[in-house]
């Protein structure tokens, strides 16, 4: 069996198991964190995907607490299928592993099989390739919080570097028609940041132009408000995926639950990276 072990652990969060846990808490109950526990909701609804960022917990750690949080509040999924860009470009345009497992200091977390060969199976350009994943952390950073929120569940990880319109619809449909019947145990995560190294004023600003069309599920219009407005999203592919997923389940609404900048943790503004959590709900 394969395992991915980490790599950024001791420097975009806690190498050791309790500082862990103590740093995952404190993103939780941090001012700009969510500060709630997860009393499962009775209201008939539950999150079909989440939009959370992927830099260091130090900085962006509270924000990606709003999303986890707010996926307890409703089920606790059996699966998280976690899309991530590839920022290094190391191996395939498009890459998967559908089977393994992941490793972190708080232990490890198993591929779900079934469900990433059958995602495979039906994206023709989507690669089984273990050397995508060696060095980036975009879906390593998300682990932690589903091991310290949801033990027990498995991942689906995927990296894009070929973050197209065509490639995200794709995507999005086909992990819909995978899904389709287990929405309330699946729960679609697109790992990103937004604008990069601008102040924090226009950070903010430049953020909340693409934030609208996710809000819109308009993946269309997201991608040319990005384009427009020159905004640095990451995993803008991750995202649109998101989106497209989400209608395809017949989501019932989004909601912004968090977001902030780097500036808001670090209290330096005058570079920032601008983070958001965004939840879809049915």
């Amino acid at each position: 069996m394969v395992t991915r072990k980490p790599a950024v652990a001791g420097m975009f969060y806690e190498a050791s198991r309790d500082g862990l846990i103590n740093q995952i808490k404190w993103a939780i109950e941090h001012e700009i964190g969510p500060k709630s526990t997860m009393n499962v909701k009775e209201d008939k609804q539950y999150v079909l995907s989440v939009v959370a960022p992927h830099a260091g917990y130090v900085y962006s750690g509270p924000v990606a607490a709003h999303a986890y949080v707010e996926v307890g509040k409703y089920a606790k999924p059996k699966v998280f299928i976690i899309i991530g860009p590839n920022h290094y470009g190391v191996g395939s345009p498009a890459a998967i592993m559908t089977s393994g497992e992941w490793e972190t200091p708080l232990g490890r977390v198993e591929v779900d099989e079934e469900l990433a060969r059958e995602i495979k199976a039906k994206v023709r350009d989507l690669a089984e390739d273990p050397t995508a994943f060696e060095r980036e952390h975009s879906v390593e950073v998300q682990v932690p919080f589903i091991q310290y929120l949801f033990p027990g569940s498995r991942i689906v990880p995927i990296v894009l570097w070929n973050q197209t319109i065509d490639m995200a619809r794709r995507l999005g449909s086909v992990i819909s028609e995978v899904v389709d019947g287990r929405a309330g145990e699946v729960v679609l995560v697109a790992s990103s940041d937004l604008n990069h190294y601008e102040p924090h004023e226009v950070t903010t600003d430049k953020d909340m132009r693409v934030i609208e069309h996710v809000l819109n599920m308009d993946e269309e219009g997201f991608y040319s408000a990005m384009e427009k407005y020159d905004v640095s999203v990451c995993g803008f592919g991750a995202i649109m995926a998101a989106i497209v997923y989400s209608r395809k389940q017949g989501a019932t609404g989004v909601k912004l639950l968090k977001h902030a900048t780097s500036g808001d943790t670090s209290g330096y503004l005058l570079e920032t990276v601008g983070y958001a959590s965004i939840a879809f709900y049915k």
